[in-house]
């Protein structure tokens, strides 16, 4: 009989410690439930994953309203905030290289946005078919994405303060590259263009590096820039065209998607396209003949008689800009083929 008790105490001990363990597991079962549905307040709350590129930048206080005048929208990194989060943003070139995931082992709120952000070419997208079906939305230069956010744009005016070109004109055409591929159409070109006229080339490739306050001064003194895009795809224009080019005060020579693709943004005379030459040599002769002709050259500055250059650089703005949009009917969707969008 003795025997028996401290066999009844062990059981009762186990079966009141598997309860006690499962009512703590139904307590946070009911948490989680109950947090997926939570929401702060009236503002917007974005939620950044991950850092692009590994680039961390400031988010305390009401960015987007201090900044960029947007009101009630404000910007997270803390991971913690993740059901109270109206859009959760995730930069895509981390979900490449494995060095960040997606939070798939979280309740995810049933209102919540997830929103796929890249601002790069399909040739740097790689395989995109563990995604469908999770992305709500898409940010990207494409015009076609959710949200579009291109590298610059064209605004009006604030001043009618007179245009000036630089004078310090020096030489034909320069160009600055970092990545050389010889396999890439533009290195290609370039190669070719270098037997008929000189390029000044900056840039590590060509270990003559410039720094951020070097990069305009010194294009400003080339007639004409080779915006060159290191890959060619639909809306795929950089900061190439907007910032080394016309910031710099340079005619761009463009390489990149077809004419009527760059007409959309800017106007048909600011810039020159590789393509509408027969050949190389026509284009260098074409250049020559507009380097000699002050006038003729200056005509592809007209734009800025009522136009300057926006460049959106600041990561920063491009997530403020996310609650600029929110409240616009966008179509609820889902992207059930993400890789199939991103590439095409």
């Amino acid at each position: 009989m003795k025997a028996l008790l401290p066999r009844r105490f062990i059981l009762f001990f186990l079966l009141f410690w598997t309860l006690w363990v499962f009512y703590r597991w139904l307590a946070t079962q009911a948490n989680k439930r109950q947090s997926c549905s939570l929401r702060m307040d009236s503002n917007i709350s974005i939620l950044l994953w991950h850092w692009p590129f590994g680039h961390q930048f400031e988010l305390d206080g009401d960015v987007c309203w201090e900044r960029y005048g947007i009101p009630r929208c404000h910007l997270h990194n803390q991971r913690s905030q993740f059901y109270y989060a109206d859009v959760v943003v995730f930069h895509h070139n981390e979900l490449k290289n494995g060095t960040q995931k997606l939070p798939l082992d979280l309740c995810r709120p049933p209102e919540q946005k997830w929103l796929w952000l890249s601002l790069e070419s399909p040739a740097s997208n790689g395989i995109l078919y563990a995604y469908n079906g999770l992305f709500n939305w898409t940010m990207s230069y494409r015009r076609d994405a959710d949200i579009f956010m291109p590298y610059g744009e064209l605004v009006p005016k604030k001043t009618t303060k007179e245009y000036i070109i630089p004078k310090n004109k020096s030489f034909l055409a320069c160009w600055v590259v970092s990545n050389y591929v010889t396999q890439h159409r533009r290195s290609k070109v370039y190669e070719s263009l270098k037997k008929l006229i000189k390029v000044q080339v900056y840039g590590n490739w060509a270990k003559r590096p410039l720094t951020v306050k070097e990069l305009l001064p010194t294009i400003s003194r080339c007639y004409f820039y080779l915006a060159f895009e290191n890959s060619e795809f639909k809306d795929y224009i950089t900061e190439k065209l907007w910032r080394n080019s016309f910031q710099a005060g340079a005619v761009p020579v463009v390489l990149g998607p077809p004419r009527k693709n760059y007409e959309l943004l800017v106007p048909p005379n600011s810039f020159i396209h590789v393509d509408d030459f027969e050949s190389l040599d026509s284009l260098v002769d074409f250049l020559k003949q507009l380097a000699s002709n002050e006038t003729q050259y200056r005509s592809y500055f007209k734009w800025q008689e009522h136009y300057e250059v926006k460049v959106y650089a600041d990561w920063r703005e491009r997530l403020c800009k996310i609650c600029t949009l929110y409240q616009k009917p966008l179509n609820k969707k889902v992207y059930h083929n993400l890789h199939a969008w991103a590439n095409r």
